[in-house]
């Protein structure tokens, strides 16, 4: 379910084809992430189009960054309900849990950062290779 949006919030809000511009992703893939879930639209127009505010579009960049290091929607669900928590979370809250779950997420991403360089560096071996000839 969509909330109500003040009068302030539509204003700084942007459609569907502003967020994919800024963020160089498809409205096709943008629809999809709403149909399952993963990013919301925070409001609606009377007319039923979606509007997006700057923190739907800073999601939608964690989303975009999780990509290509191969974590599934199951993941990017699960990491923003992480920071989802963490930005609920107030002075003198214990949120060591949370934190750790983020720490887990931390170190998956920087092996699976650390795959994806070691494949680099194949690729440069093989254009070294295929110039060589």
């Amino acid at each position: 379910m969509v909330k109500e949006m003040t009068a302030e919030e539509v204003v700084a809000t942007m459609h569907i084809g502003e967020l994919a511009d800024r963020s160089q992703m498809s409205l096709r893939t943008i629809r999809h992430y709403d149909e399952v879930g993963l990013l919301k639209p925070s409001g609606r127009t009377e007319g039923g189009f979606r509007l997006y505010t700057e923190r739907d579009f800073t999601r939608l960049l964690v989303i975009r960054r999780m990509k290509p290091l191969g974590f599934t929607l199951e993941a990017m669900a699960e990491l923003l309900r992480v920071i989802d928590a963490l930005e609920a979370s107030g002075p003198g809250q214990d949120d060591t849990a949370i934190r750790s779950e983020l720490n887990t997420f931390i170190e998956e991403a920087s092996r699976r950062r650390a795959k994806l360089e070691e494949q680099l560096g194949m690729a440069d071996e093989f254009l070294a290779l295929l110039h060589a000839q």
